[in-house]
């Protein structure tokens, strides 16, 4: 079974900004195309042999460059004796030059069905990644006869029909088992519905420059990224070191959503954790969290002397959302003066009515915001629906209308602040669909601002290893709670240290 791999910077470039790159390779750098497409069709070649060594391999072959690489691999297997044979899935035949004058036989698109029904593996190499919209008849055709064979699927750069810079899926759509997408992995890839048709992606370095980040929309947070960020502890640290928290949560019969969070600081490294709530929770946070310390929330000389003790605030979980809620948000906050703040949940809906409030905030504070898309439609006063579309342009527009770092949440979830890349997290399960994995979250997110990390690598890094701590195990069945007792072994081991072929940036398990 695979494990997660990542390098530690991969650039993660919406469809146009990959034809940029690859523009720049040939012109600037002089990188001729034709070597591109060797590169990338020896490793799709490579891959597919590693993965899936065994049976005849049919390639559905279009007419752009993923049809050219599809049929450079199939050439490639050729020659080391596998059996091939290409279907043409595009208006023009495969270029025969590209066959080096071995037999790669070529059938036309009536006999794809017989082709790929006859096959162990299939090629996709239909579509590529300037194609937007439905597919055409004829692909669409084509891409239903993939889908009907029980061979395996290999996509080329990424599944025929799914749109690269988005992740939509407008019409037909191919369900790889494998995606080897070449360079860089492209945004729509890791988005749904179509990470759902990728299987397990793999990326494949072909030649291509380093790419800097005002070249790109976003980057991939992988297992050497989050090791590299993660902070490190002297042999002689102390609590103090670790960092002080302050988590006020929880109204009186909502102590779960302070006692999740406490608890997934303290597994984050949090040195000293403070819970302010209202009194009525005190005996349940003392027997549940007996390391942290409480702090009633309704006596503001006792908490104005946590915030004067804390090194960061996290607010808003199990808070409610009446006048006494709203009340308690300011006093909070107005007892911590600039510190690092993150806000979550009942302090985001209490925030959604004013949102010129969460931007004065910025201005005062570093604040970081953890909004699920429900919530970040009611911060920008849009709809739902909308707020999904495109989360990584929601998320850098709501970074610079709200002046503060947010991570907003779904599948994957994703980190951004003003003027840097979007962060997109490679790590993730449906196991953290249960409730309260969201004040875990929030609670290792104030662990890392309290540990005196910038806004931006704090939330990502939290991020991360929670989405690791989900990973390492059943996707269902696990509590919350038991998401909190995977963060040690997520911490343990972030991911695989090695590729399965050293010329892989990037390996992702299909999602589950």
């Amino acid at each position: 079974m695979s494990d997660l791999f990542g390098v530690e910077r991969l650039p993660l470039p919406r469809a146009p900004e990959m034809a940029e790159i690859d523009r720049r390779a040939r012109e600037e750098h002089g990188v001729p195309e034709r070597l591109l497409m060797e590169s990338a069709g020896r490793a799709i070649a490579q891959c597919l042999q590693h993965f899936y060594p065994e049976g005849r391999v049919a390639a559905a072959v279009g007419s752009g460059h993923n049809g050219g690489d599809a049929y450079i691999a199939l050439r490639v297997l050729r020659s080391w004796g596998r059996e091939v044979l290409a279907v043409q899935a595009g208006s023009q035949p495969p270029d025969a030059a590209l066959a080096h004058r071995w037999d790669v036989p070529v059938l036309p698109a009536e006999k794809a069905a017989r082709a790929f029904n006859s096959c162990a593996v299939i090629l996709d190499g239909v579509l590529g990644t300037g194609t937007t919209g439905k597919p055409h008849d004829q692909a669409a055709k084509m891409i239903d006869a993939m889908n009907a064979s029980s061979a395996v699927r290999v996509a080329v750069d990424g599944p025929s029909g799914m749109d690269f810079s988005t992740g939509a899926v407008p019409g037909a759509c191919v369900y790889a088992d494998l995606t080897v997408t070449l360079g860089f992995p492209k945004l729509g890839l890791l988005f749904q519905p179509a990470r759902g048709r990728c299987g397990r992606i793999v990326v494949a370095e072909i030649g291509f420059q380093p790419v800097l980040d005002d070249e790109v929309s976003a980057c991939v947070i992988t297992p050497g990224w989050a090791q590299a960020h993660l902070p490190r502890r002297a042999p002689d640290a102390h609590k103090g070191d670790a960092g002080y928290l302050l988590i006020a949560a929880g109204r009186k019969g909502m102590a779960g959503a302070g006692v999740l969070a406490a608890r997934g600081a303290l597994a984050m490294g949090a040195g000293i954790v403070k819970i302010a709530s209202d009194d009525a929770n005190r005996e349940i946070y003392q027997a549940s969290v007996p390391e942290a310390i409480f702090v009633d929330i309704d006596d503001p000389p006792a908490l104005a002397e946590a915030g004067e003790w804390a090194h960061a605030l996290v607010v808003g979980c199990g808070f409610g959302q009446d006048a006494v809620a709203a009340t308690r948000l300011e006093r909070a906050l107005e007892s911590t003066g600039a510190l690092p703040t993150l806000i979550d949940a009942d302090g985001l809906n209490i925030l959604a009515g004013r949102p010129g409030d969460l931007t004065e905030l910025g201005k005062t504070r570093p604040t970081a915001i953890t909004p699920h898309p429900g919530e970040m439609a009611r911060l920008l006063g849009m709809p739902t629906g909308e707020a999904r579309a495109d989360p990584v342009a929601v998320a850098g527009a709501a970074a610079s209308q709200l002046r503060a770092a947010v991570l907003y949440k779904g599948a994957p979830s994703v980190v951004a602040l003003s003027h840097e890349p979007v962060l997109v997290t490679a790590a993730g399960s449906s196991a953290a669909a249960s409730g309260g994995s969201g004040d875990v979250l929030s609670g290792a997110c104030g662990a890392m601002l309290a540990a005196r990390m910038p806004r931006r690598e704090a939330l990502a890094v939290a991020l991360y290893y929670c989405g690791r701590a989900a990973q390492l195990g059943p996707p269902m069945g696990r509590s919350s709670l038991e998401l909190v007792r995977s963060l040690p072994l997520a911490l343990e081991n972030p991911g695989a240290g090695t590729p399965p072929l050293p010329f892989l940036l990037f390996d992702q398990p299909p999602p589950r």
